[in-house]
């Protein structure tokens, strides 16, 4: 039997506000335990929450990039269940009517073909607490802290029309690029700025009814993600091959074992008694206002990745890696103003040797160094011929380590071209004198005797000599 995959991706997004939800406490990352809450966070009775109108306007923004229709008319409710992080027993949400709806984003497989992903819908909630377990000696212990309680989130819920783990990978990258280039969020998942759980079931190939389907959490990695999607389909696809059945269930992903384990069962869907919160007026937009809005959302990646190709001159390949990060887009077109005549060169120098840079120390670009401006300004010495490519190489290396410009780490390392006539056409001359074979060789013909004697030169001049000047010399003096 062959199976079809069906994947549905729940993203939560905290957004990057200064202030809670409902609330002015901060929303800094890093504080001491419960040291950012006040009555209305911690769920003290006859508290009154009231509305951060920043929040609306980032999920607004997070809709029109997502290609969701905006709700004009939208309101909070109270969705009632209990937990020790969750102080009021019921959390602010929205259920039937968010704030986007019917969304779509495209995104590209590694064979190049293109595939859109539904967005069922967007919406606004506060974030719940956050408990701490230890273990002290033979005491086991469970601590509450309530900083992350009315942090505001976002909730972006896809159709369950994703069909593999490579799918749900691209759809994940292509929307934290997205929210990242709207920055309504930094997206950091190892502090919670995002969080993904998928839901996945198999069904026979062709089948129209949807199989029973698992729910996998604490994945903290897009790759995490990918890798727990596919051992649960080889589980899922091993269980219904023995003809077992499939169990309706809440799953966690054990990121060193590569495998997902049974957490709890879900035979029978919540009933979070949600109603709108009385607390709470609803939400009333008018077109002016969406329309503002879109009119301040900046460059989205594809409109970028469309523009630096005619406006550089650059591949369609080359453009989709520059623009995979707003930071990288921003630093590419940064360098190239330091030499407009070469965005090919300045793009390869990002591209190559900056990348290699970037992998090792993680890819965070706002760790590295060196300037934009000053990638730029090294592949203008080198077009200039003030330097060769080699000592190019060799002054990036040293720049990424100090952050000194170009000229500064020329005069650091005193590798500046050798461009004093006299001076090369006198080691020219000993050259030609000491390889009478290569001479002849050439004035027979054989071009390859140029490049040993260039080598020759070059060496003679630890690569200081300026290529483009003793090329022109040496064909003077043969």
């Amino acid at each position: 039997m062959v199976y079809d995959t069906v994947i549905g991706l729940e993203v939560h997004v905290q957004l990057n506000t200064n202030s809670k939800l409902f609330c002015g406490c901060s929303t800094k990352f890093g504080g001491g335990p419960n040291s950012q809450t006040c009555p209305v966070c911690q769920g003290h009775p006859g508290v009154l929450p009231v509305f951060n109108r920043e929040v609306l306007d980032k999920a607004i923004q997070a809709g029109l990039a997502l290609n969701c229709s905006i709700n004009y008319f939208s309101k909070f409710d109270r969705k009632n269940y209990f937990y020790p992080d969750l102080p009021k027993a019921y959390q602010i949400s929205q259920y039937d009517l968010p704030i986007c709806k019917n969304g779509f984003l495209e995104i590209i497989l590694s064979d190049g073909t293109v595939r859109s992903i539904g967005i069922n819908r967007i919406h606004m909630e506060e974030d719940a607490g956050k408990l701490i377990h230890s273990d002290i000696g033979s005491i086991d212990e469970s601590y509450v802290d309530l900083n992350r309680c009315g942090i505001p989130l976002l909730e972006i819920v896809s159709e369950p029309n994703i069909f593999s783990s490579e799918e749900a990978y691209e759809y994940l990258v292509s929307l934290k690029n997205i929210l990242r280039y709207i920055s309504i969020s930094d997206c950091n998942m190892e502090e919670g700025s995002l969080r993904c759980d998928a839901n996945i079931s198999l069904k026979p190939q062709g089948q129209k009814e949807l199989g029973t389907k698992a729910e996998i959490k604490n994945m903290n990695s897009f790759k995490g993600v990918q890798k727990a999607l596919e051992y649960e389909i080889k589980r899922q696809t091993r269980a219904l091959e023995k003809g077992e059945k499939i169990i309706q269930e809440t799953r966690l992903y054990n990121v060193d074992e590569d495998k997902t384990y049974s957490m709890r069962s879900k035979e029978e869907a919540h009933d979070y008694r949600y109603f709108p919160d009385p607390d709470l007026v609803p939400i009333m937009l008018t077109e002016d206002y969406v329309n503002n809005i879109k009119s301040q959302l900046p460059e989205l990646p594809k409109a970028k990745e469309s523009r630096i190709i005619k406006e550089y001159q650059l591949s369609e390949r080359d453009a989709k890696v520059l623009t995979s990060s707003l930071e990288l887009a921003n630093y590419f077109e940064e360098a190239v103003k330091s030499c407009p005549e070469n965005p090919k060169k300045v793009a390869n120098w990002i591209m190559g040797d900056l990348m290699r840079v970037l992998n090792e120390m993680g890819g965070e670009l706002n760790k590295i160094k060196i300037k934009a401006s000053q990638i730029g300004n090294l592949v203008k010495h080198i077009e200039d011929g003030k330097i060769s490519g080699k000592i190019g190489k060799q002054l990036f290396d040293e720049m990424i380590k100090t952050g000194r410009t170009v000229e500064e780490t020329i005069n650091d390392l005193n590798v500046g071209l050798m461009n004093d006539e006299g001076e090369l056409i006198s080691i020219i001359d000993r050259i030609i004198k000491d390889n009478p074979d290569s001479v002849a060789s050439y004035k027979a013909g054989k071009e390859k005797a140029m490049g040993f004697l260039m080598g020759q030169i070059m060496k003679a001049t630890k690569g200081q000599a300026n290529p483009q000047k003793v090329n022109q010399l040496l064909k003077e003096k043969l």
